[in-house]
């Protein structure tokens, strides 16, 4: 009897991979521009021409923390516990005050985050203040 095996050797065909991939990375693309990260807005400086005139009665807040975490509000030094009050004294007549705030940059962000709450609180804005690029 004269059998013979047949010997097949095996084959995967990857003809429609490509498309499979193609599609894929079309649909991960498109899924990737619909989601918004979570975030926090931050008010990014603009051009230096202004589309509108600024106020020239409205003067902001000087708010500096030194490294020593000592507090000084309009060149005065105050405790934190009185600070939200202070400033909220100071700000009861304007509309939407504007706190600028001298940070030490050796200080911790958590430093910064507790005074930004107190600003928060008394619907302040609050701008962090930072040191020209070309300075040094």
């Amino acid at each position: 009897m004269g059998l013979r095996k047949r010997h097949r050797e095996a084959e995967v065909s990857t003809d429609s991979l490509n498309d499979i991939m193609f599609f894929l990375l079309l649909f991960f693309l498109i899924l990737s521009t619909m989601i918004s990260p979570n975030a926090m807005k931050v008010n990014l400086a603009s051009s230096s021409k202004t589309k509108q005139p600024v106020e020239a009665k409205k003067k902001p807040l000087h708010l500096a923390v030194t490294k020593d975490r000592k507090f000084f509000l309009e060149n005065q030094e105050i405790e934190f516990t009185n600070l939200e009050a202070a400033i909220a004294a100071l700000t009861k007549e304007e509309n939407e005050p504007l706190v600028v705030l001298n940070i030490d940059k050796d200080l911790s962000w958590q430093d910064a985050i507790d005074v930004m709450q107190i600003g928060d609180r008394l619907k302040c804005k609050m701008v962090v203040s930072t040191k020209a690029a070309n300075a040094k």
